[in-house]
């Protein structure tokens, strides 16, 4: 069983010795990050004060070099189809049926939305994503598995407001590694609105970077949350977040919270919020 350490949930990535020490493990790694540093100053100094706009340009970087990397799944494509495949049958195992109306917030070049397009009855699908670039990969990889005949919706976005989108249309609504890149403004803004499209019954799944020391980000790119900090935020909505500790158990580093209707997670059989996470012992 995949666990994570301790350790890994206590780090601060964003202090100089946490660096230091990583760099002195990983020397390979040190001008990577030096470039990444680099574009990450003037891409937030060119886009100050706008998160979308710096991260819709990290994304056309990213793209350019790599569509697989932009998405998270490494320059290998056998990563890209494995962490896709993780995320269909996660779903697969939790309730979704070829007739729900899914909303994939951050749907990127469809690397699991591929398999929900080919799954999902046609025209169930509604991807939305703020790259346009990583977009125009997402139609690459429609063409490449002949799901034309599917009639997905591939929709690019300002922010995350979602006001163009039917009320109480969506049965599930997934992110996967959307909110390890957002600062704290733009998932408000996600659970402020993401309740109005959720159908009665419905849940929205999402992944983030988990830590159980002080919150922070690195760079403009990675933010790491406690578990509560998002749970408080989604009660505020009147939503309730569950944490699915069985994603745990896979070859993934992020962490998954599943968020309801407060009056359908009421009629859940043992649902429960969890308000902490134990840490896990290395």
């Amino acid at each position: 069983m995949q666990q994570t350490p301790a350790s890994r949930l206590s780090a601060n990535r964003s202090r100089l010795g946490h660096k230091v020490r990583y760099a002195l493990r990983h020397p390979e790694r040190v001008l990577p990050y030096l470039r990444r540093a680099g574009r990450d100053g003037l891409l937030r100094l060119r886009h100050r004060g706008n998160h979308v706009a710096y991260y819709r340009a990290v994304m056309a970087s990213d793209t350019a070099r790599s569509p697989e990397a932009a998405v998270g799944g490494g320059p290998s494509r056998e990563r890209w189809l494995a962490i896709g495949q993780m995320q269909y049958d996660y779903l697969l195992g939790h309730g979704l049926t070829p007739r729900d109306r899914m909303l994939e917030i951050g749907c990127g070049n469809l690397r699991a939305g591929w398999r929900f397009i080919e799954y999902l009855e046609p025209g169930h699908y509604y991807g939305i994503d703020i790259s346009p670039d990583i977009l125009i990969e997402a139609k690459k990889t429609l063409v490449q598995y002949g799901l034309q005949a599917r009639l997905p919706h591939l929709t690019p976005v300002q922010d995350l407001r979602l006001d163009f989108l039917p009320d109480a249309w969506f049965t599930v609504v997934h992110a996967h590694s959307v909110f390890s890149h957002s600062p704290p403004e733009v998932i408000e803004e996600c659970l402020a609105h993401v309740g109005r499209v959720l159908a009665p019954g419905g849940f929205f799944d999402f992944t983030f970077d988990r830590t159980e020391g002080a919150e922070h980000r690195v760079l403009g790119e990675d933010f790491y949350y406690r578990t509560q900090t998002l749970v408080r935020l989604a009660e505020k909505y009147g939503l309730v977040a569950r944490f699915m500790d069985d994603w745990e158990r896979l070859p993934h580093g992020q962490s998954k919270l599943r968020v309801t209707h407060a009056v359908a997670a009421e009629r859940l059989p043992g649902a429960a919020v969890e308000a902490e996470v134990p840490s896990v012992e290395p």
